[in-house]
């Protein structure tokens, strides 16, 4: 753990670090409220010590300033000439805790633990909320509001909907956000992705199976449709699921029964599907490698994801999430993004779509400037 001391009299400063020290904690001190800030805005410490009667830049200066900018790190100011109004102030300000000289070992070293605990409290919260709610749509051209406006009047019903577009679109965006608009949004949301699980597997994960039924089958599973009962599953890249596997999904979607692998008891199940493909699934019924009576099946409501070069007046404001959502991650300071760099990334071609653009924007933090320039994307991007 770094800690960061912001003191302008080098024996509180040396005896300070000495005791957080000893007590295994990485330690770094500035001299004035300048320098302070200085670090703070540059790295994350897991929590900050700022002495409050300084020359020049004043603690409360430096409180102001590092909440303004966004810094999380809990702040604890002490002072050799407290006063209750002066605690109050700094506590509304922001600051985490107050403490008077002279430093009792015992009380600092429960405020790091209180202010470290709470710190992880809140970066544990800030995780389940990613995990509950997942990423935002995010852009406002008319492509991305015609979805939004379908979306609308789609989710509320048990419509089936059939989402395509190119990788890295944003298709399964559209899924959640299909699910978390609907009546269903307080049941369970189940993704698979079938092309990611080997076609021997794909029943057994989608309608589950017995114990024994195979060779590795140790004991009963329940697949993804029974996992979804009451909710929304959604099925990603469908076009790759085996004709064995489609045959099936067909038989749920016209009986809504499935049997598991091994059995042949039915069981009921109440699940709206979603799909979602970059394939041409026209194309794949002609080669012979998707059913159509699947395909009608799934396709009551057709919704198209645009790629991110038909959408680039969106490029601006994704650009400035992913920087708030790469920082917040890595609990570092937010940084801006030049006029002239935001049109550098509007000119080019984004085959890999938002995914991309995503990637760019991480590479832009760690190898740019502050802000990130034009001359940054040229670099790291264009190059």
């Amino acid at each position: 753990m770094k800690i960061l001391i912001i003191d302008d009299e080098r024996a509180i400063r040396g005896a300070l670090k000495e005791i957080l020290t000893d007590e295994g904690y990485e330690v770094e001190v500035a001299e004035d409220g300048a320098g302070g800030c200085a670090a703070a805005l540059k790295e994350r410490f897991d929590a900050i010590f700022c002495d409050i009667k300084m020359p020049g830049m004043e603690g409360t200066e430096v409180l102001s300033k590092l909440v303004a900018e966004g810094v999380e790190s809990p702040i604890i100011m002490i002072s050799g000439h407290a006063d209750i109004e002066t605690a109050v102030r700094c506590i509304k300000d922001g600051a985490f805790d107050f403490i008077q000289k002279p430093l009792d070992l015992n009380r600092i070293l429960i405020t790091i633990k209180n202010a470290t605990d709470k710190a992880n409290l809140v970066k544990d919260n800030k995780i389940l909320k990613k995990k509950v709610y997942g990423q935002q749509m995010i852009g406002s051209s008319e492509a991305l509001e015609h979805i939004r406006r379908m979306i609308e009047k789609v989710a509320p019903t048990d419509a089936r909907v059939l989402i395509t577009g190119p990788n890295g679109s944003g298709k399964e965006l559209v899924a959640r956000s299909l699910h978390q608009q609907s009546l269903r949004s307080s049941m369970p949301y189940i993704e698979v992705n079938c092309a990611a699980i080997p076609s021997e597997l794909i029943e057994s994960e989608l309608f589950g199976h017995e114990k024994g039924s195979f060779t590795s089958a140790i004991k009963q599973h329940k697949g993804k449709f029974e996992q979804a009962d009451g909710g929304t599953l959604l099925l990603d890249e469908v076009g790759d699921m085996s004709l064995p596997a489609q045959a099936k999904v067909l038989r749920v979607l016209q009986e809504k029964k499935l049997s598991r692998v091994g059995s042949d008891k039915d069981i009921e199940v109440n699940v709206r599907v979603i799909a979602a493909t970059n394939k041409n699934l026209q194309e794949e019924i002609a080669k012979g490698n998707f059913r159509e009576d699947l395909y009608y099946r799934l396709n009551a409501i057709h919704i198209k994801v645009p790629g991110l070069d038909d959408r680039k007046s969106d490029i601006p404001e994704l650009a400035r999430y992913f920087i708030c959502q790469i920082c917040s991650e890595s609990g570092k300071p937010e940084r801006e993004i030049s006029e002239e760099a935001l049109k550098l990334l509007m000119e080019k071609n984004w085959p890999g779509n938002i995914r991309e653009l995503r990637n760019v924007m991480e590479r832009l933090l760690i190898l740019g400037g502050s802000p990130i320039s034009a001359q940054d994307v040229q670099d790291y991007v264009m190059a």
